[in-house]
């Protein structure tokens, strides 16, 4: 799989020590709040795993998992696959997300999260590509783990074409792996 990276974007160290640091503001934020950790499947499953792990607080888990794709292409329509179990109506809830790109899915998953109630709704994104930003979303997350430029990123939970998700670290697919359409690893 290394061979289908151009560049390391962001090493495994870096990506530990600013969890560690997120944990520390997320601890301190959500004191006493009981929150309810909602993770945006699949991409967040990595990141969820080891963030959860720097809450020190007692925290709630749940999943969700909406998408807009079918095979590799996005229908532009979101619909929700998985829904959480969890009546989150006046809890306090922390979204964790992958990656905060076009705004489409975040927006969402806030808005449909939103209409059940919370005390209080935020947003922790591991990554922040703000240049692919739909015009229009004005939805902000409240905690970046990272912002990046606009590059095609795989690694740590971020896939192509459900490939790539494993790599313990943040990479940039090369341009001819994702204009052709598979892995040369494979």
């Amino acid at each position: 799989m290394d061979r289908d990276i151009e560049k390391i974007l962001l090493t495994e160290e870096q990506i530990e020590n600013r969890i560690r640091e997120l944990g520390r503001e997320l601890t301190a934020a959500y004191a006493g709040k009981d929150p309810v950790v909602v993770g945006v499947l699949k991409g967040v499953v990595v990141f969820y795993a080891d963030m959860l792990r720097q809450i020190k607080i007692p925290c709630q888990t749940d999943f969700m998992w909406i998408s807009s794709y079918s095979g590799t292409t996005s229908t532009g329509a979101m619909e929700v696959k998985r829904d959480i179990s969890t009546d989150i109506k006046g809890r306090h809830v922390l979204i964790l997300e992958d990656i905060f790109d076009t705004g489409n899915s975040l927006e969402f998953t806030y808005h449909h999260l939103l209409s059940k109630e919370p005390a209080s709704l935020k947003i922790c994104t591991l990554l922040d590509k703000p240049e692919r930003r739909r015009a229009g979303v004005t939805l902000r997350a409240d905690y970046v783990g990272f912002t990046i430029p606009n590059e095609f990123v795989v690694g740590y939970g971020l896939d192509y074409n459900e490939h790539y998700r494993n790599l313990p670290y943040v990479g940039v697919l090369k341009q001819e792996v994702y204009e052709i359409g598979t892995c040369k690893s494979l």
